[in-house]
């Protein structure tokens, strides 16, 4: 049975979110005994043991980033913290943390710059792109990041593939800035 647990330092992520929720697992004895020992090794409880690897805390720290995202004042910004945060995350790391699909509700807008950037940082570093990458249905009208009539042939042309496939128009993504 997993129940609520505090957190360490390793797995400080975790203890984000209220628990309110409860999930069995049957294992049989020799399991249970090695999910203890690493636990142990770990210096957390088996619960706060089991949550991190199954939901890695870089998959809290997308969703987090993602929810943000939310607020349509400040999506630029959270894009730029999502954006900054996916350049520093290493290229082992990625794939776990990008595999659930980010925050419910988004802006059509901002789910397909998210897809995008996601899609990007892992072509750059190597890995497969989440499923839920391809669930998200691109723009129906062209979004360029300047107003500028004069950039927008340079934009139609340079953008990264993944965001033209969007439909958005950038000068450049993960890993560049303007």
């Amino acid at each position: 049975v997993l129940t609520n647990a505090r957190s360490s330092d390793s797995f400080g992520a975790m203890a984000k979110h209220a628990k309110s929720q409860q999930l069995q697992l049957r294992v049989s004895a020799p399991e249970k005994a090695a999910i203890q020992r690493a636990a142990r090794q770990a210096g957390v409880d088996m619960s706060t043991y089991v949550l991190a690897r199954v939901l890695p805390p870089a998959a809290g720290e997308f969703q987090d980033l993602t929810s943000a995202c939310l607020n349509a004042s400040s999506v630029s910004f959270a894009l730029a913290d999502l954006h900054a945060w996916l350049v520093k995350l290493r290229s082992s790391a990625l794939t776990d943390a990008v595999v659930s699909p980010p925050a419910r509700g988004l802006p059509p807008y901002a789910a397909n710059y998210i897809a995008a950037m996601v899609e990007y940082a892992c072509w750059k570093k190597g890995q497969v792109p989440p499923a839920w990458t391809r669930g998200i249905a691109p723009l129906a009208e062209p979004v360029f990041a300047s107003s500028l009539q004069s950039l927008r042939l340079h934009l139609l042309v340079n953008s990264p593939p993944p965001f033209r496939r969007r439909n958005i128009f950038v000068d450049t993504s993960v890993g560049g800035q303007v």
